[in-house]
């Protein structure tokens, strides 16, 4: 007598753990196409993220894609037209939104606690079964299916679906489960946040800063409205020597010190309390999939560790799994080969730019080299003053919406050799004028510097070690990408153009318009 096995019935054919941006514009887009799925989070909405709240172009087509920009309320949030960089409290340059064909010129701050709720509210008009106030706890695959259980009001439950999709966010159970291990510490950054009302300045102008005491810190205003703006601070979590700055600490303490940051919240009142969070950055050795299992949003480390943006990565990534799931449900099969696609098109179209941002956080990891650092910072910034297309590329790189093969192009490479020869000569002239008097001052911070490096490096011969192996191999990843994209960019000019329509889904870069 032969024994055999009952199938389970499904309650869903896509289970999404995470309703944030990635899981909720995943399920819209799979409800759209005749998929059922459940989102499943443990919070009811609307509920409040700490977060920056700037929405970039990219993410602004995303959530035009989502039909999230008819919402009454999106009209009226705030428009963003320029962005500034401080350096020790002095402006050192202030342009507009780079002007790039297909996206809108200019950004968005919307909180959180909006911006979630209406992305959920167009997964709920598509059709998903959305799942508020559930806790996922684990999951477990077998051949036929995916199963995961779930805690509501104190009761264990089980849901099961065909696939899973991970979206809960950076310290995602998720992700914890499939990978078998915690993000390591040199993936993570910190960051605090509060809300200031009867700011000064302009509405429409998002501020970055940078200073000598704070750095690698960086910390932002950036308006929410006509007086009042999201402000906070973030920091690397492992840098040499380790940080210890408290952070709602620093923020106060940079508020008072830094003329520029002054100058705008002097006058404010803080609203709320200062709350904290941390982030998982992009790692290109994690897996993102897994048979019947794919990694989103925040919980797959998509957000850049240079300047803490995660929104338009985790809306990206939310509809490339969608694509990809759909590609993969006809044939029934999502196995971890099948899936391979998404990740690789994740790759294709981000990694090049997270092995810039990670090569760069490398180097400033190291806190004792900060004079270097921020003088590198100045030479950079002083060149974007003056020459408005290279601000429009190196601002592109560093907000996500140029690809980062731009920075190899000659102008940026000439235009910063050009700038560090005329800041160099310009400062040895100062000097020299300045007499031996201030030419013994700048011996004495050079020499301060190079006997800080030497003292930390017999302090902590190991760390400094290990420091060097990873910008090395930050150093050949960048490398590797560059040559990858070089490649691409050879083949392509040798060969016949391939419409957007033949590409597979995933692999659709990432700024071209419907």
């Amino acid at each position: 007598m032969s024994s055999f096995k009952i199938k389970q019935p499904n309650d869903a054919d896509v289970l999404i753990a995470g309703a944030g941006p990635a899981g909720a514009s995943a399920a819209t887009y799979l409800a759209r196409a005749g998929l059922k799925v459940a989102l499943i989070d443990q919070h009811t909405f609307p509920r409040d993220k700490v977060c920056g709240d700037f929405l970039s172009p990219i993410a602004l087509l995303e959530l035009q894609r989502l039909g999230v920009v008819d919402n009454p309320e999106y009209q009226h949030s705030n428009l963003i037209y320029s962005a500034s960089v401080h350096v020790d409290g002095k402006q050192l340059v202030r342009s507009l939104i780079p002007d790039i064909p297909g996206l809108p010129t200019h950004g968005r701050v919307v909180p959180r606690i909006q911006l979630d709720a209406w992305i959920v509210e167009a997964a709920r008009a598509a059709g998903v079964q959305i799942y508020e106030d559930w806790r996922v706890k684990s999951y477990s695959v077998d051949p036929d299916g995916v199963t995961i259980q779930v805690e509501h009001e104190g009761r264990e439950h089980h849901l099961r679906g065909r696939v899973l999709i991970g979206a809960d966010g950076s310290s995602s159970l998720v992700a914890r489960q499939m990978l078998g291990k915690l993000p390591s510490s040199q993936d993570r950054i910190i960051a605090v946040r509060a809300y200031y009302e009867n700011i000064s300045g302009p509405s429409d102008q998002a501020d970055l800063y940078f200073s000598s005491s704070s750095f690698p810190g960086y910390y932002w205003l950036f308006p929410t409205g006509e007086s009042s703006a999201n402000v906070g601070v973030g920091m690397l979590l492992e840098t040499l020597p380790a940080a210890t700055e408290h952070l709602p600490k620093l923020l106060d303490q940079l508020i008072e010190e830094d003329a520029a940051f002054h100058e705008r919240l002097g006058g404010a009142r803080r609203v709320g309390r200062v709350s904290g969070w941390p982030l998982s950055t992009y790692n290109p050795s994690t897996p993102l999939v897994a048979d019947r299992v794919l990694l989103a949003g925040d919980a797959a480390g998509l957000i850049n560790p240079l300047n803490g943006e995660g929104i338009q990565y985790a809306l990206l990534s939310g509809r490339w799994a969608a694509e990809w799931i759909l590609q993969a449900a006809p044939r029934n099969d999502f196995s971890r080969a099948s899936l391979q696609g998404y990740a690789d098109g994740v790759s294709h179209n981000l990694r090049y730019d997270m092995a810039l941002a990670g090569m760069i956080v490398q180097l400033i990891r190291n806190r004792t080299l900060n004079p270097v650092w921020m003088e590198a910072l100045r030479i950079i910034l002083s060149r974007a003053r003056v020459d408005p297309r290279y601000a429009d590329i190196a601002g592109g790189v560093l907000a996500g919406m140029e690809p980062a093969s731009s920075v190899i192009q000659s102008r940026i490479i000439a235009g910063t050799a050009q700038q560090a020869v005329m800041t160099l000569s310009m400062g040895a002239v100062k000097h020299v004028l300045g007499g031996p008097k201030h030419l013994l001052q700048v011996g004495k911070q050079t020499t301060d510097a190079g006997l800080t490096l030497a003292t930390e490096t017999v302090r902590n011969p190991m760390e400094y070690v290990r420091w060097g192996v990873d910008v090395a191999l930050s150093a050949a990843e960048l490398a590797g990408q560059m040559a990858y994209h070089m490649s691409l960019l050879a083949d392509a000019r040798d060969s016949i153009p391939v419409t957007p329509a033949e590409q597979p889904p995933a692999l659709k870069l990432k700024i071209k318009a419907n």
